[in-house]
């Protein structure tokens, strides 16, 4: 067999030269807009927190860069969170529990879905608690859950408000029972604040839906929304099936809850720091911007 002799010019210059010149593009060099399919700059997106110019469509956010938002300067006190055990029931579908948990890790950064952290909020002390959906889609399991009870025990030492922003799909079925645990745990934890008197105030994102919705998610002293949240226990499409009827436009969004009487206040995203500062402020007898007194809440402090 007669082997055709390699043409050095098309086979090693071409390569070397093409390689040289070749552009590269970022994947996430533009964001498309869900509501109008605009295509808008990501650094654009990113410094209007996630919120398309122009249609005002509010897209999903970290927690890290939901906390930056919130606390004054930007700068907060993580809250250490407990550890708990990894795949206490060695469950596996596609993939192992265990192999989803590390992708999820290496993805986010985090060690699960929620993030608190403590500092002041227009100059008001608070303790913050954010689900962050882009671990394993902000699901409740032990380690959300242990998180949540963490959170409002920090307030409770602090005499803070406790702020929530939930982003959750429900439930973790990876860890079955232990995760619904933590619907009754987190209930108890919320008692204790009203107990104490301390304000508990839902920030509802989207999607909240589930035993999230079904627990602390629905059991703020205040019920704020971002605009077009999708809020349920069951979704629009698993209710259509069941009772098979065509259900009303906006059906289980943040609009149509607030008209109904389920959410409190819509509020858009670049207000909710002003929004929440204010009525912790009317719940705790403090004027927003200035130090609090030391009857109402303690000094900001690292917590132990």
């Amino acid at each position: 067999m007669m082997v055709e002799p390699m043409n050095w010019i098309s086979e090693v210059v071409r390569p070397k030269i093409k390689t040289l010149f070749k552009r590269e593009t970022p994947e996430n060099l533009w964001v498309k807009c869900p509501d109008t399919g605009q295509m808008v700059f990501h650094k654009e997106v990113e410094s209007n927190h996630w919120v398309i110019p122009g249609s005002e469509h509010h897209l999903k956010m970290s927690a890290q860069a939901r906390l930056k938002m919130m606390f004054d300067e930007g700068t907060w006190i993580d809250v250490p969170l407990p550890e708990v055990a990894t795949d206490p029931l060695k469950f596996r579908d596609e993939k192992r529990y265990v192999d989803r948990l590390k992708d999820a890790r290496a993805k986010t950064g985090m060690n699960d879905a929620f993030k608190v952290g403590f500092g002041r909020v227009s100059g008001l002390p608070m303790t913050l608690a954010v689900q962050d959906f882009a671990f394993m889609a902000g699901s409740l399991g032990m380690a959300a859950g242990e998180a949540f009870v963490r959170g409002a025990e920090t307030a409770l030492d602090k005499r803070t408000p406790y702020i929530l922003f939930s982003a959750s799909g429900g439930a973790r079925m990876q860890e079955g029972i232990l995760s619904l645990m933590q619907m009754p745990r987190t209930t108890v934890a919320v008692r204790r604040l009203n107990a104490a008197k301390l304000p508990y105030i839902v920030v509802l994102s989207n999607p909240t839906t589930g035993g999230v919705t079904a627990s602390y998610a629905m059991l703020g002293d205040v019920h704020l929304a971002e605009p077009g949240a999708l809020i349920c226990f069951a979704g629009p499409r698993v209710i259509e099936q069941t009772i098979r009827e065509k259900l009303p436009d906006g059906f289980q969004r943040a609009e149509y809850l607030r008209d109904h009487g389920m959410v409190d206040q819509v509020v858009h995203r670049h207000a909710l720091k002003d929004t929440i500062a204010n009525l912790c402020g009317l719940l705790t007898n403090q004027a927003p911007g200035m130090q609090p007194a030391r009857t109402a809440a303690a000094p900001v402090q690292e917590p132990a």
